[in-house]
């Protein structure tokens, strides 16, 4: 383990207002602390809403509400957006966060050098205005109706191009959120500390975050058990069912966003044949599946999108569990007798594994061998997502906050996309590009809803679960809560 410590302190005042500290268990450490040059989930959940913040925030019910801007108006053809600043928004370091940092910050992530993960997202911005002080306008190329979704990922968090500390975000990072940075420990802990320069008057609750990282799930929960930490993060359900026994501590969980799916390789025979993919879906109970692998801390789903997100549809019943209709269907489909297959599984995600290994059972009770190959992740990242060299796997596509950037894979661009390849419908490709720029939110529900039932009724995935994330924490411990993103917001939790 290295000894470099990194220590920043922006000032020294006093802490104003806080109500104590709380350690937090994570399992694992970001690998620089930039978050709008890095894809590490990591960063965000760290420093997502605690340090960094962006224009807009996406609450825990999947709602848009106010964050750096107080408010803001959308022109009727959807091509201007005007934002209007909250007054008295600081950086960490001191400078203000006003529409001239805001446009910075904005032609930093759309700049061609740009290291942002997702500089697509920006793609169709054509230029950034500062009005005045506290109004930011942008133009836009094309109407983009789920913008506000664009600007409350991570990807667009608001930063200071120069920052005033003289060192990279990546190791000394500057926001406007609730808690700063004090230090950051590699391999062992960051530390964030109260903003007593935030915005909002009696926030945060806490004097100091600890983040500390311990890979091993059970780990942590001893760590939690032991008093440690106040707070473990990403606790396994076998584990959270033994603490919610315990009066002593908390468990909160819900849905985290995500799409676990059955992903089925449509280019290869007889998953080809729609009566085939049919078969598979009347052969697998995903709630046996919650209920063995997942213990309840999941909610099915029956398309590409999770209940949290808009325009979702409830698919679940659409191929209801039926052996029996599955075995007709495979002698219908010239397979009286089934056939063999190969599951390909990631061996580093146990819960993909383990609902892999339930859903071969399932197979193999209506004639479908699926035999089970482990593979490592550098393996199935090339194997299976670049080259769809598979025929079954089990994967989690994280959720985004809007359709038309969640159902990319089954439109026209993406014709070689490790599950679309061997499948395409014309219907379905005119919808989703008819969706990424209707402003109509009533048209958008129609055009979704339609979508969604066009990726189930030909089953070109087997839709799965939104497996839920849980947190556990002592008794006292107060506001914690489960987002549609990868943060732990701690701006009002309090430790009693």
């Amino acid at each position: 383990m290295r000894k470099l410590w990194l220590v920043f302190a922006l000032c020294s005042l006093a802490f104003l207002g806080g109500a104590g500290e709380l350690t937090v268990a994570v399992s694992t450490e970001p690998p620089t602390l930039d978050l709008t040059s890095d894809p590490a989930a990591a960063i965000d959940l760290i420093l997502h809403h605690n340090l960094y913040e962006c224009l807009v925030q996406v609450g825990e019910n999947g709602e848009f509400h106010p964050q750096i801007a107080e408010s803001w108006e959308v022109s009727g053809d959807g091509l201007v957006w005007t934002f209007h600043l909250r007054e008295g928004v600081v950086f960490h370091d001191g400078t203000p966060c006003d529409a001239v940092a805001v446009r910075e910050s904005f032609l930093r992530a759309m700049a061609p050098e740009s290291l942002n993960p997702h500089p697509e997202y920006f793609a169709d911005i054509a230029e950034v205005e500062a009005v005045d002080a506290r109004t930011v306008r942008f133009l836009l190329m094309r109407p983009v109706p789920y913008f506000l979704a664009v600007l409350a990922q991570a990807d667009s968090a608001i930063v200071p191009v120069k920052p005033r500390t003289g060192r990279p975000l990546g190791e000394c990072p500057v926001g406007t959120g609730p808690f700063r940075f004090e230090e950051w420990r590699p391999g062992d802990r960051i530390v964030l500390e109260r903003n007593p320069h935030y915005y909002l008057p009696g926030v945060p609750s806490l004097d100091r975050v600890t983040f500390r990282f311990i890979p091993d799930d059970a780990a942590r929960v001893l760590a939690l058990r032991a008093g440690d930490v106040d707070v473990a993060v990403d606790v396994p359900p076998q584990l959270a069912v033994e603490l919610q026994k315990d009066p002593d501590f908390t468990v909160i969980s819900g849905p985290m966003n995500l799409v676990q799916i059955l992903a089925i390789n449509n280019s290869r025979p007889p998953f080809d044949r729609l009566m085939v993919r049919q078969a598979i879906a009347h052969a697998i109970d995903r709630k046996k599946i919650i209920e063995l692998v997942s213990l309840g801390f999941g909610t099915p789903i029956g398309s590409h999108l999770t209940p949290g997100m808009p325009y979702y549809v409830d698919l679940t019943e659409l191929y209801p569990y039926n052996p029996e209709r599955a075995r007709e269907l495979l002698a219908e489909a010239g397979y009286p007798n089934g056939f063999e297959t190969t599951m390909t599984l990631p061996s580093n995600y146990e819960f993909h594994v383990r609902t892999g290994e339930l859903i071969a059972a399932m197979l193999a009770a209506v004639g479908i061998e699926a035999s089970i190959q482990l593979v490592d992740w550098g393996t199935w990242l090339e194997r299976v997502y670049a080259q769809a060299d598979y025929d079954l796997t089990v994967i989690g596509h994280v959720g985004r906050l809007d359709p038309a950037l969640m159902l990319t894979g089954y439109g026209a661009e993406r014709p070689d996309y490790y599950f679309r390849r061997g499948w395409r419908n014309e219907e379905l490709e005119r919808l989703l590009e008819e969706g990424k720029t209707c402003m109509d939110p009533e048209r958008r529900r129609e055009i979704y809803a339609r979508a969604q039932r066009i990726i189930a009724e030909e089953v070109v995935n087997y839709f799965i679960q939104d497996p839920h994330r849980i947190i556990a924490a002592r008794a006292g411990v107060e506001g914690l809560a489960v987002y549609p993103l990868y943060v732990l917001d701690l701006a009002h939790v309090s430790s009693g």
